[in-house]
């Protein structure tokens, strides 16, 4: 049992479960009800995108730095006590279950998926 980070809207993977949409909005132009046949999401579960304002944020970012900055403020978001435990819920059931949380963004390394999957991991989940 574990947790896959996935970019929304690829092919599923054997395995990967219940697919989980950490986005602050749906797919444009795709009708609620073809979410998940089009391998979008099964669940929408926005409490884990950026805010507005930080999703703005990440978006600019243009060099190194500016990605740092909207890291450190994105953990500051997922560090409420909500969010904490939203998440520590998922880490311990990545113990349970398979299931993936994802986004939309081609490149993971430049999304806040990759910071959910330091936060997953930090709190003992098994991430594929």
């Amino acid at each position: 049992m574990s947790v896959r980070i996935v970019r929304l809207g690829t092919p599923r993977q054997p395995g990967e479960g219940l697919r989980i949409g950490a986005v602050r909005r749906p797919p444009r132009g795709v009708p609620r009800s073809q979410f998940a046949s089009g391998n979008w999401y099964d669940l929408w579960f926005p409490n884990l995108a950026p805010s507005e304002e930080l999703f703005r944020q990440a978006r600019a970012a243009s060099t190194p730095a500016e990605w740092r900055r909207f890291v450190r403020a994105f953990r500051r978001e997922l560090g409420a006590p909500d969010r904490s435990r939203e998440l520590d819920l998922l880490a311990a059931l990545a113990h349970t279950a398979d299931f993936s949380l994802g986004c939309y963004c081609e490149q993971e390394s430049r999304c806040h998926r990759a910071v959910l999957r330091e936060e997953l991991a930090a709190r003992g989940a098994k991430l594929v």
